[in-house]
């Protein structure tokens, strides 16, 4: 059983925070919320993303796993503006999500879960810098490294205390710095790894410019980004391999 009426700007946040790394997941139907983990088919871009009970109007669900296509449904939950609410609800028998929004009625199919990639394991990594920036800044940097190069290096300078971004293309370079003074917080250890623009710039897109983002990073490792959506009531984290560096 699965019974929920969400506002269309929450369900639709929460779902292009996921597409656009994968275009079909796994949602699991958790007491206190949702859950999404889900890899890309490249194995490079990972997501783990919970929105918790709180985040909706009202939330009933006595457990399971539903496969879903992220592109559908979003189709369907970007007919509604944004202040509209959502019903979402379970057909037991025919095993179909039914959507409701202000009159409208839609009967999603869903996917056998069993056909979709098995979720990843989220590592547990012991990355040696912590930078927590806005998000504005995740951009700006993304922005202006694609100008120049399809991949981009972060990196902390823990001598002088500074979170950078170097982008080295074939004529024109970029280089950004973000002293403590500019971000939010930073706890500096050596720290410098080389990844994928396309990854970053989709990522980026779902990244608020207002969200507070606390990246951990370390010396060829991956990046860990993570940040708030739903006022709170849900979170997202995107995982990043870095690019090998040949010598």
């Amino acid at each position: 059983m699965f019974n929920a009426i969400v506002s269309a700007d929450t369900l639709g946040t929460a779902l292009d925070s996921v597409s656009v790394l994968v275009e079909e997941c796994k949602l699991r139907l958790e007491d206190d919320g949702l859950e999404i983990r889900a890899v890309d088919p490249a194995n490079v871009g990972m997501v783990d993303l919970t929105l918790s009970a709180a985040a909706f109007e009202s939330y009933e669900t006595d457990g399971g796993v539903i496969g879903v296509n992220l592109s559908r449904l979003q189709d369907i939950a970007g007919m509604a503006d944004s202040d509209q609410l959502i019903h979402l609800e379970l057909d037991e028998e025919t095993r179909k999500l039914e959507i409701a929004i202000d009159g409208l009625e839609y009967t999603l199919a869903l996917i056998d879960p069993d056909s979709i990639r098995q979720e990843p394991d989220l590592p547990d990594l012991d990355l040696a810098s912590e930078i927590v920036l806005e998000g504005r800044d995740v951009d700006r940097a993304v922005t202006a490294s694609d100008m120049v190069s399809d991949h981009v290096a972060l990196g902390v300078d823990d001598t002088d205390e500074l979170f950078y971004v170097d982008a080295e293309g074939d004529t024109d370079d970029v280089h950004l710095e973000l002293g403590r003074e500019d971000l939010i917080d930073l706890t500096a250890g050596p720290a410098r790894s080389l990844f994928s623009l396309d990854y970053l710039k989709d990522m980026n897109k779902a990244i608020p410019n207002d969200a507070e983002v606390r990246m951990e990073l370390g010396e060829e490792f991956p990046v860990k980004m993570h940040f708030d959506i739903a006022e709170g009531q849900g979170s997202v984290t995107y995982m990043l391999a870095p690019r090998v560096q040949s010598d």
